[in-house]
């Protein structure tokens, strides 16, 4: 099986992928992972669901973009060879295969629910004392928040939000003899799912659908047809001209809600007045319509992958406590001194294996509490309205510890939250800033300072994924434990550089961007590939969630060209082929897409056997590497690289979870399907329950 949809731009020439191609690539592969039976059937909707929401990202972020280059008239080729207009048709090719896979996929699913006794069902398939029960129903519970709109001279077309779900509906006026067009939003707060009894729910826009009537008195319904359109949410801040960030912030997130619309789906089948009455109210063009045979709103999957059905979900896995704290907590008859811990040497968390609770949020408990710890300095980028690690920052600050917290604001989708907490933490009386003009700050990093026997020790975090303990449950990440004197010195000067006048400091440890973290990967791919045409032994393992960086990809590319031997383990996006003939199978690319999701970022340059590693927050891709402050931080001691080394070795020899891109872009998986392939994810829980 390949894996749809493969990227058209490629020609027998090696060229660059098309980061938006393979950005649709990796959704099929999770798209994959809802057909996969192996899995848990609700943990097939999850997946489901998982792909309808990325999908309305692509299209809010991505194909916004390519739209206004196309409406300003670019018709240059960009990297993959396309010019705007051409990579939009190759989009929609993509995007209509990908639907009618996902449709496919919801079909299958809803039938597997049915066997196991719950059913989604609908109205037509209800008798007629079933109609008549839930009509009284829909009267009772759904008619009071239902709000119709008519479109008329008197009443303009209504303001439609993005990614909310609305039913169109063709009227017929029985006194004027007139049709008219009325639109009737499905309210968020009822859900999707409406829980009719017996193990059966209904769709809430079926329900409505059917009733329509009662909400047109003396009209007669023509049609009713759903419709939902996702808009442009991109947010473009001039930070230059902006006297405060937080207001400027919170004044675009108020304008996000009104961006262009992109992209307008609508049931297939609909008649031209209603198509045309939603071109020509929503102002957009015929190719920003996308026509779906079957359900809208795919998201609805999510809410099925809910449900309290426990048979048919997978264990839920409870990360560990890694060893060296399980065995300070026995030590100790109770909770185990992170700062002792870190004091005897490096601990490597690898999350959700080991759990954010007993490492990461830990050490926050402790030192918000600890009446030796004079200061806590912090990064939040991505935190959640939900998130606990704001509020030990808060509780730090309360307790009179000196807390500077550098609050991203231009986090995507997470300004909101980001700002709550950003008021919150100046309230409590913590400093509190916003990173460094025209940087967005991505990096994850805390400095600990803390009075023992009359000296002051520092002790850091730095990670390669959120400060959320949400997300840390469902995505792989490493933290790095350390109180090295060389790395804290550096993660000192990371601190005042972001957060004061101070000129960009030399780094003797981390690899900054954007001061020192290309050219120290293009100085160590370099190196590797000098030392290959020497004819000694150089090796790469790169594990990323995307490369579509042209210098590092024409670095690699070179690198394998010359006889280094080089495995890349890319999530998502890669933007680099392995060319048989050039590279003699010495490239080799593949994504591992599974239970959990692959965010971790770790590089190996090994010359000559020995063994330099890396783990951080950067991706290989233009804006990481030049536009943000990301780190890689070394792994030393022996037990973090012998950990890492495990973990290297359990995604290259995956084969469940495994894809491997061939010479043509094209995705296919390494296994066959069968029951008892090897899984890095099966591997790694091992490892982490033996441990511990």
């Amino acid at each position: 099986m390949r894996c749809m949809p493969r990227d058209s731009t490629v020609s027998e020439k090696r060229t660059n992928i098309s980061r938006e191609l393979s950005m649709l690539a990796f959704n099929a592969r999770v798209l994959h992972e809802a057909s996969d039976e192996r899995n848990a059937l609700l943990e097939r909707f999850r997946f489901l669901g998982i792909v309808a929401s990325n999908l309305d990202e692509f299209f809010a972020i991505r194909v916004s973009s390519i739209r206004e280059q196309d409406a300003a008239g670019i018709r240059t080729h960009g990297q993959d060879g396309m010019t705007p207009q051409e990579l939009l048709r190759e989009i929609r090719h993509a995007t209509d295969l990908l639907a009618t896979a996902q449709q496919a996929t919801w079909k299958s699913l809803k039938k597997e629910l049915a066997d196991a006794g719950h059913h989604i069902v609908h109205w037509k398939h209800l008798d007629p004392s079933e109609e008549k029960i839930l009509a009284e129903r829909f009267v009772r519970e759904v008619l009071p928040v239902l709000t119709p709109l008519a479109v008329d001279p008197t009443h303009p077309f209504p303001f439609i939000s993005s990614l909310g779900l609305s039913l169109a509906v063709r009227l017929h006026d029985h006194e004027s003899k007139k049709e008219h067009f009325a639109r009737v939003k499905i309210p968020g707060i009822l859900g999707r799912l409406f829980d009719i009894g017996g193990g059966r729910s209904i769709l809430a826009e079926e329900l409505i659908a059917a009733n329509a009537a009662k909400l047109f008195v003396g009209h007669e319904i023509l049609d009713v047809h759903a419709f939902r359109v996702t808009r442009d949410a991109d947010i473009d801040i001039q930070e230059g001209e902006a006297d405060d960030l937080l207001a400027t912030m919170e004044e675009e997130l108020k304008q996000r809600r009104f961006g262009r619309v992109v992209r307008l789906e609508l049931e297939e089948g609909a008649p031209i007045a209603i198509r045309e009455a939603l071109l020509n109210g929503l102002e957009v063009a015929d190719d920003a319509l996308q026509e779906i045979n079957g359900v809208l709103d795919l998201t609805v999957a999510s809410e099925v992958a809910r449900l309290p059905l426990a048979e048919l979900r997978a264990p839920m896995w409870r990360g560990v406590t890694p060893a060296a704290l399980a065995t300070a907590e026995r030590a100790s008859d109770g909770e185990s001194d992170l700062f002792g811990v870190m004091r005897s040497g490096d601990l490597l968390a690898y999350h959700p294996y080991e759990n954010f609770e007993s490492t990461v949020e830990r050490l926050f408990i402790q030192a918000a509490s600890d009446p030796d710890v004079l200061s806590i300095r912090s990064t939040l980028y991505r935190t959640g309205l939900n998130s606990t690690i704001p509020e030990h920052l808060i509780r730090a600050a309360q307790n009179g510890k000196e807390v500077l917290v550098l609050v991203e604001l231009k986090a995507r989708f997470d300004e909101a939250a980001n700002i709550h907490w950003a008021k919150r933490l100046e309230d409590a009386g913590a400093h509190v800033i916003y990173g460094m003009m025209g940087l967005k700050t991505h990096c994850k990093a805390t400095l600990i300072a803390r009075r023992e026997a009359g000296v002051i020790r520092r002790y850091a975090h730095l990670g390669t994924g959120n400060y959320n303990a949400a997300t840390a449950r469902a995505y792989t990440d490493l933290g790095l434990f350390t109180t090295d004197e060389v790395i804290v010195a550096d993660v000192g000067n990371l601190f005042n550089y972001l957060t004061g006048l101070a000129k960009t400091p030399e780094y003797r440890a981390l690899l900054v961007a954007p001061v020192n973290l290309r050219t120290s990967l293009d100085a160590h791919i370099a190196k590797a590939a000098e030392v290959a045409r020497r004819g000694g032994r150089a090796t790469i393992f790169i594990k990323v969630n995307a490369l579509v960086d042209r210098k590092i990809i024409a670095s690699l590319d070179e690198a394998a060209a010359a006889g280094v031997e080089i495995d890349l383990v890319v999530r998502g996006m890669c933007g680099l082929l392995p060319d048989a003939a050039r590279h003699e199978g010495r490239l080799r690319i593949r994504s591992i897409v599974g239970e959990f999701l692959e965010h971790s970022r770790l590089f190996c340059f090994d010359i000559d056997g020995t063994e330099e590693w890396f783990a951080g927050s950067a991706d290989l891709m233009e804006r990481n590497l030049d536009r943000r402050v990301e780190v890689l931080f070394p792994l030393l001691a022996p037990a973090s690289m012998a950990r890492v080394q495990r973990i290297r070795d359990a995604l290259l020899d995956d084969v469940r979870n495994a894809w491997q891109l061939a010479p043509d872009g094209a995705w296919s998986p390494v296994g066959t399907g069968a029951s008892g392939e090897s899984s890095a994810f099966a591997t790694l829980k091992g490892e982490a329950r033996e441990a511990s």
